[in-house]
């Protein structure tokens, strides 16, 4: 189902281009304000502000229900980000190919903050992996004992490239954003971004310049669906 548009002056069309821009690209609102501003479209970077908060996590809830089922290896990792110069942890899991399956911002790296990930995963995925691979961080061993003791553990260092690998699109989104405001700021935003971008980043290392733009395509179309776009009648 559709978002609901009810109430806004703006076409879809114009809404949700300014949300794929600001989540697609390492763009400020102002920026994709003034993008806009070229393509004869006036809008305050204010109003895309609201946008985004409004339905970036539509939409990007929208493409994850569209998105095969995940694997059966989970890759937990933890990187640590700047809020308002305090050191917090953004804990990510991602299966065999990479796909998102979970993000939550925390205080601490430490076995309760572990534990804690661990059950909001589980909770999310509605599935238990049959295996998880993590650094050598002891309180993911702890925690997986307590969690989810039934599931074979794998811990190396050198195994775990995918999800360390994962947090690459995040760190340039947060250089460009000069590092998040709060907990619950960035909890929103990541939840959103984790959705949209990779929709719009398939592995094109592995594709010929025509099979990237058909996929390219396709997921435009998936992302046209979700937003409501399609099916709208054409301007007259």
């Amino acid at each position: 189902m559709s978002p609901s548009y009810q109430g806004h002056r703006y076409p879809v069309e114009v809404i949700s281009h300014c949300v794929w821009r600001y989540f697609r690209f390492p763009l400020s609102f102002r920026e994709v304000e003034e993008l806009m501003l070229e393509r004869g479209v006036i809008v305050s970077y204010e109003t895309i502000r609201r946008w985004c908060l409004k339905f970036g996590q539509q939409y990007a809830s929208g493409l994850r229900r569209r998105q095969p089922r995940p694997g059966d290896t989970g890759h937990p990792d933890e990187v640590f980000i700047k809020l308002n110069g305090e050191r917090k942890y953004l804990w990510r899991a991602v299966d065999a190919d990479g796909m998102v399956l979970d993000i939550l911002v925390q205080s601490r790296r430490d076995t309760a903050a572990a534990r804690h990930f661990f059950r909001t995963l589980l909770t999310k995925t509605g599935e238990v992996p049959r295996v998880i691979v993590t650094d050598k961080l002891r309180s993911c061993g702890t925690a997986h004992r307590e969690v989810m003791p039934s599931v074979e553990h794998r811990s190396h260092k050198g195994l775990n490239n995918r999800a360390e690998n994962s947090h690459q699109p995040t760190r340039q989104r947060e250089r460009a954003m000069k590092g998040f405001r709060s907990v619950a700021g960035a909890q929103r935003f990541l939840a959103a971004f984790s959705g949209i971008s990779p929709h719009f980043r398939p592995r094109r290392h592995r594709m010929t310049a025509t099979e990237y733009r058909t996929e390219m395509t396709a997921r435009f179309a998936v992302w046209n669906q979700i937003t409501g776009v399609a099916g709208r009648p054409a301007a007259a």
